[in-house]
């Protein structure tokens, strides 16, 4: 679909200034605060952020990534999230265009910066967010010819199942837990939203991604270094892998096993 580039253009735009809506949610949702009040503030000297002061990337430029009030930095995760959730809804918009797939698919990557961010900084997943994603994806699902609310169930079903399974037989074996119910409840959410085809997809990926990240940590700080990297990232990775270009991998792969078969 061509359209003109305005629209691209206000689709980053509109990703970024609810990227900034994202940060919030990052810094308060671990605290148990509530994210519409108060409105946004510095964190150090309480000082009332303006409009002007809260423009999506430009404002942290312009201001040299410090308060204006107090001149403390300001974390760049604050721009990162504004570009990230800019690029995500810019590259949805080109694939889908304005359709309910591009809408749905936003929210749901919208949640996943925001779980991907406070689970590397807290290893933990809110609730708030999977649970009711669960809910929101199977509801979705009624709407989106291409998923189906019996795909959506199966996927939940498929997707928390999976790691349910997992994470007992680890404990069982080791008597430790080595999976957080959060990773369960965020796949049963990705189950509902993408349909239980892409549950396998996304787990491999996602520990493929992992495994990698872990190695690397581990070769850069020592063998018997002891780092918990949390999981919940590579999901969500493994998730917009499969949104993006899921078919064309899982094609590949396919195409691969024919061409070996003589």
């Amino acid at each position: 679909m061509s359209l003109p580039i305005i629209f691209y253009l206000f689709a980053f735009i509109f990703g970024a200034a609810v990227g900034s809506f994202l940060n919030v949610c990052i810094c308060r949702l671990p605290k148990g605060e509530s994210i519409v009040f108060p409105p946004s503030h510095c964190t150090r000297c309480d000082y009332k952020i303006r409009f002007y002061d809260n423009i999506p990337i430009v404002s942290y430029l312009l201001l040299g990534g410090k308060c204006r009030s107090c001149r403390e930095p300001i974390s760049f995760q604050y721009p990162v999230v504004e570009l990230l959730n800019g690029l995500l809804t810019l590259f949805l918009f080109v694939k889908f265009g304005p359709t309910l797939t591009f809408a749905v698919l936003f929210l749901l990557c919208a949640a996943l910066v925001v779980i991907t961010f406070i689970d590397l900084e807290h290893q933990i997943i809110p609730d708030v967010i999977s649970l009711p994603g669960i809910v929101v994806g199977l509801v979705c699902s009624f709407f989106l010819p291409w998923l189906g609310w019996f795909n959506s169930l199966i996927g939940i079903l498929l997707g928390g199942g999976s790691l349910l399974l997992v994470a007992y037989g680890y404990q069982f074996l080791t008597g430790k837990e080595g999976m957080g119910g959060g990773d369960i409840k965020l796949l049963a959410m990705l189950g509902a939203f993408l349909g239980w085809r892409s549950v396998p997809f996304v787990i491999f990926a996602a520990s493929l991604a992992g495994s990698i990240i872990g190695v690397s940590v581990m070769l850069a700080k020592g063998k018997d270094s002891k780092l918990a990297i949390p999981f919940g990232p590579f999901l969500a990775f493994g998730a917009v892998l499969y949104i993006f270009f899921g078919r064309q991998i899982i094609t590949w792969y396919l195409s691969l096993g024919r061409g070996g078969g003589g």
